[in-house]
């Protein structure tokens, strides 16, 4: 796709890759070290993606997860994807998000990815 940010990315920017996949940092990064995986072919989404572009986003998701270990030793991780204008997505070629998490980067991470919605599905309280 000619106006798609993500299929032209320039070699400096690309944190890793393999055939299929690239990765880089987000450009609007909701914590240090927060990184996406694409696919190398523009794909909308990740249910239009083959069974080879998934795995070659999994190989890459470990090996970001190995350079994020180096540079920024976080605590945890968060990884997701955003399918359809509902869930999110912005940008409509294929991205995982692989967010670094810290102690103490927000004031109760219980329920991680659940919180998205914390006023449809609640949490249930810590006891």
């Amino acid at each position: 796709m000619d106006d798609c940010v993500f299929c032209h990315k320039t070699a400096t920017e690309i944190l890793c890759e393999n055939k299929l996949a690239k990765a880089f940092y987000d450009g609007f990064p909701v914590n240090r070290g927060h990184v996406l995986v694409v696919t190398k072919k523009h794909v909308a989404s990740y249910f239009d993606a083959s069974s080879e572009e998934i795995q070659a986003i999994y190989e890459l998701i470990v090996k970001v997860k190995k350079i994020l270990d180096e540079k920024y030793q976080p605590d945890g991780y968060n990884i997701g994807v955003n399918v359809g204008e509902a869930a999110g997505q912005t940008v409509f070629h294929l991205h995982v998000h692989v967010i670094p998490r810290y102690v103490g980067d927000v004031k109760n991470p219980r329920g991680g990815v659940r919180k998205i919605i914390t006023s449809i599905v609640p949490y249930p309280a810590e006891e």
